[in-house]
């Protein structure tokens, strides 16, 4: 079972690298690590368990946060209007996005960084995304708002950037121009 200690924290140089894709059809030991990464998720988001085993709540995390520079990415929340994503995905890749851009009223965190990092994250509102599921499925997913947010978050760490690197260095919460508030 993946706990916080499994979990490297920033300063990590799988962090800060470009994963690499991984082989598709899966192999069982990346089968084995998604299906092992969603439980962190789901884990994460029951109070009781999350309270025995001393999780941090998460809706996304990805193979380099295990330290583990593979292209694959779990998320798991439901949003503000009940609609559950719960996705296993390798080798995701945006292949169309919105021109409008997005950020969290509340900024975002990541289960990697230990500190509040105060300031907004302008991503694109919508996006369009192509990968593989845990069957080796190929997949096509148009996520917009909080899901486009989550997913584009997790498809950065495959790339080596952290949420903070996309904070206005001037002016932390600087409002791009024509960028909406997502609550």
């Amino acid at each position: 079972m993946i706990t916080m200690d499994h979990i490297v924290s920033e300063g990590h140089a799988a962090l800060r690298h470009v994963a690499k894709n991984v082989d598709v059809p899966l192999s069982d030991d990346d089968k084995q690590l998604l299906e092992s990464m969603m439980t962190f998720l789901v884990n994460s988001q029951d109070e009781d368990i999350a309270k025995k085993y001393h999780l941090r709540s998460g809706v996304g995390l990805a193979a380099p946060q295990l330290g583990i520079e593979k292209r694959l990415i779990a998320v798991h929340f439901t949003d503000a209007k009940n609609r559950e994503y719960s996705y296993q995905l390798a080798n995701p890749k945006i292949v169309s996005h919105s021109v409008e851009k997005a950020y969290l009223a509340g900024g975002e965190g990541c289960l990697s960084v230990d500190r509040a990092v105060e300031g907004y994250v302008p991503r694109y509102a919508r996006i369009t995304v192509k990968a593989f599921n845990e069957l080796g499925k190929p997949v096509k997913l148009r996520l917009r708002d909080y899901a486009a947010i989550v997913v584009q978050h997790e498809i950065d760490h495959l790339d080596g950037i952290m949420f903070y690197d996309h904070i206005h260095k001037d002016n932390p919460f600087h409002v791009p121009e024509g960028a909406r508030e997502i609550e």
